[in-house]
């Protein structure tokens, strides 16, 4: 799976580009949680992606929803792009250790920092298997 970025049309540099190469999904509430606690680092070209908003199966109690990232025992800087569908709501730098942000989305995509610099509110992220097609971030 890898990460792909595409400005909105009139943007800064109109033509898309890859952001990560290796995704990482957590599979369970656990590891959501735990995200990239603990790790000693997060190379560039990875990805952890957080699916947040569309677990509920119950009618008109899906889709985005407020959420908190916080940093503590993140050893790492980060890049978090807020994602409502596959359009960018929000795009946070948070330092390591002290870094919080809120936003309501329904994925959040964590990157290395500076990763996400040219990207923006309106912009749109996908992420996409190895055929081109949407993984339903």
């Amino acid at each position: 799976m890898r990460v792909v970025h595409e400005p909105a049309r009139g943007g800064r540099g109109a033509e898309s580009r890859v952001l990560a190469t290796e995704v990482e999904r957590p599979e369970s509430a656990l590891a959501n949680a735990k995200g990239l606690r603990f790790r000693a680092e997060f190379p560039e070209g990875h990805a952890y992606v957080m699916d947040v908003g569309r677990s509920n199966s119950l009618p008109g109690l899906g889709g985005a929803r407020r959420t908190v990232v916080d940093m503590l025992f993140v050893r790492v800087p980060l890049d978090v792009v807020w994602l409502v569908g596959e359009e960018v709501v929000g795009v946070d730098r948070l330092r390591p250790w002290r870094g919080v942000a809120a936003g309501k989305a329904d994925t959040i995509v964590e990157l290395p920092a500076g990763t996400a610099e040219d990207v923006a509110v309106g912009d749109t992220v996908q992420v996409v298997d190895e055929r081109g097609r949407h993984d339903g971030a």
